[in-house]
């Protein structure tokens, strides 16, 4: 005998002693195997059953029960502050993206024009930013102005004092800087995504993926 067929027969062999294990394993557990129960003179009700421990044993699945809590005054405060910080920026961060659109194109173009052509060409420009945004921001809230500062941060590099200066000169970035302080907020206030603004930023990465932009 070849060793092929010695090893076709051992696998015979094999698969044999299977079908034996498979078909007692069956025998064992087969419903027309297990004698079903005993009814008294009250069991008239037929419910679903499973067999445990070849035993008939009453079972049934339940409907889903949602089960809810009131949220924990700390983390409910936390999902507040939040939901507040995302709305705000869902309503800004258009405009940020806009804005920050028109400056760095300014900036594109003023850069090697004399300073007599830059402020020219700034008033020019700074009529179009108002008639693009003085409405719709005037209908901000002081909280949604803060965090669309931080955004116009974000899509120029530079906070909203230096902007100001740049654009308008010391004084007048001077000026707004005590006006912003008198209602809570700072113009020359950072954006580090990874730290303070890690919420802002994740939520702008939000709306990014939404309009893929």
């Amino acid at each position: 005998m070849t060793a092929k067929r010695k090893i076709f027969r051992i696998l015979l062999a094999v698969l044999a002693i299977v079908a034996v294990s498979i078909g007692a394993a069956h025998a064992q557990t087969a419903p027309d195997s297990i004698p079903l129960p005993q009814l008294g003179p009250n069991d008239t009700i037929p419910v679903p059953a499973q067999i445990i421990g070849n035993e008939y044993v009453p079972a049934q699945t339940l409907e889903w029960t949602w089960v809810q809590a009131p949220y924990p005054k700390h983390l409910l405060k936390k999902r507040q502050e939040w939901t507040r910080l995302r709305n705000a920026v869902y309503v800004c961060y258009p405009y940020a993206r806009r804005a920050g659109i028109i400056m760095n194109d300014i900036n594109a173009h003023i850069a090697h024009m004399p300073d007599k052509d830059k402020k020219t060409y700034i008033k020019s420009r700074e009529k179009e930013l108002k008639k693009q945004f003085a409405e719709p921001l005037s209908e901000l809230s002081i909280y949604q102005g803060r965090v669309l500062m931080k955004l116009i941060n974000r899509q120029t590099g530079n906070n909203c004092y230096e902007i100001i200066k740049e654009y308008k000169g010391g004084f007048t970035a001077r000026t707004w800087q005590t006006v912003a302080f008198f209602f809570g907020s700072n113009l020359k206030q950072p954006y580090d995504a990874n730290g303070d603004e890690r919420e802002i930023e994740n939520i702008v990465q939000e709306v990014e993926r939404m309009h893929r932009m």
